[in-house]
């Protein structure tokens, strides 16, 4: 019983806690502004390919995704060589 009771403490004091005033974070302009419109997931497509992405990010992406695949392969390796696998697994007298 005596574990939960000294979590409570912390617990009731951190509700008592004051919190920033978002609402005066947020500009009068991005206040009153309209949501976005809902468009098509095809239009959206569309205009990922007409710009946003190039040859050049497509390049960047895919030689991010080889340091990836070549860093998981290296930790998918043994972690100990057999000497030490092998001295391990002896018994200490």
């Amino acid at each position: 019983m005596r574990p939960y009771f000294t979590l409570l403490i912390p617990l009731c004091l951190a509700a008592c806690s004051q919190f920033p005033e978002l609402d005066a974070s947020v500009s009068d302009s991005v206040r009153e502004a309209r949501y976005p419109d809902l468009v098509p997931l095809a239009q959206l497509d569309v205009a990922a390919r007409e710009g946003r992405i190039t040859d050049e990010t497509t390049e960047g992406t895919e030689a991010r995704i080889a340091e990836l695949e070549a860093r998981a392969d290296r930790l998918r390796g043994r972690v100990l060589d057999a000497p030490s696998r092998e001295r391990l697994a002896q018994k200490v007298e």
